[in-house]
């Protein structure tokens, strides 16, 4: 652990200027250096041929009052990756801590991920160029190489054909995919849809059927009470017509008995009378 220590405090001691070739970077002058590659990092990551780019960032340091080369600025961003992917392999905090640029460094990775996702949800068709040079990682590209004029034109010539040809099959594929999945999309929601109006249908069928056979049950309820009413109401006229007669017969036999009682001899006794008299009671009970 200790030789491990050792080790990273010498790489922090290269990062920060401790060597004799070049002069040493103070805090604030590698927090400015920090700034300004971050504000150039989307650029970093659409090319591999960088070198216009560090001197630029040298143009800018010297602007700040810096003097630093390109070649200066080049390697010190390459120390300080070598040191933050060491602080990132530590696991307490306090190790992290003794970088002092952990933070800023972080902070370029982590915009510079946000972008390559940003790029991929738009579905762009430099998006793949853009996390192909990302993926390769500016601080370990190289740009010594001796080439001539036209080989490095045939070359990016080249290597854009080869880009354009990737980019048409990868959209032609993105487009053919989207295109079958909304053609499932459609299929699948034109059989829900049939499934719901056949459910929806039988639904109404039996809907209706059941209505049918609860008017029919309430039609046939309604005929046998008017016809039990009819029943009840000939019985009670038939009754009241049996009532009437037997009254008329009653009173016809009463005057007819009378009228007989009035007849016979006034002579009668009184015992025949009575028995005559029970008799015509009998009678009319009788009727």
């Amino acid at each position: 652990m200790d030789h491990h220590h050792q080790q990273l405090h010498q790489q922090y001691s290269e990062s920060v200027g401790g060597s004799d070739r070049f002069p040493q970077w103070s805090i604030q002058e590698t927090r400015d250096f920090l700034l300004i590659r971050a504000e150039l990092d989307p650029n970093f990551m659409e090319t591999k041929r960088n070198k216009m780019l560090w001197e630029v960032i040298s143009t800018r340091m010297k602007e700040k009052g810096y003097s630093r080369s390109a070649e200066q600025c080049k390697c010190k961003w390459k120390n300080l990756v070598t040191r933050y992917k060491g602080c990132e392999t530590m696991e307490t905090e306090a190790m992290r801590q003794q970088f002092p640029f952990y933070n800023e460094l972080q902070t370029i990775f982590a915009t510079r991920m946000q972008r390559m996702l940003w790029l991929e949800a738009e579905g762009s068709g430099t998006a793949s160029k853009k996390k192909k040079a990302a993926q390769l990682s500016s601080d370990e590209e190289e740009e010594g190489e001796e080439e001539s004029d036209g080989q490095k034109g045939h070359k990016k010539k080249m290597k854009k054909l080869k880009g354009g040809a990737s980019n048409l099959n990868s959209n032609v594929s993105v487009v053919a995919g989207v295109r079958e999945m909304m053609d499932e999309f459609m299929k699948q929601q034109m059989q829900m849809e049939m499934q719901w109006m056949k459910a929806y249908e039988a639904r109404e069928e039996e809907r209706r059927i059941k209505e049918m056979e609860w008017r029919q049950t309430m039609e046939a309820l309604e005929n046998e009470r008017m016809m039990m009413e009819k029943r009840w109401r000939e019985r009670e006229e038939q009754r009241k017509i049996r009532e009437e007669a037997r009254a008329d017969k009653r009173d016809a036999l009463v005057t007819a008995l009378l009228n007989k009682l009035r007849r016979e001899d006034s002579n009668m006794d009184c015992t025949s009378l009575e028995i005559s008299w029970k008799r015509s009671q009998k009678m009319i009970l009788l009727c």
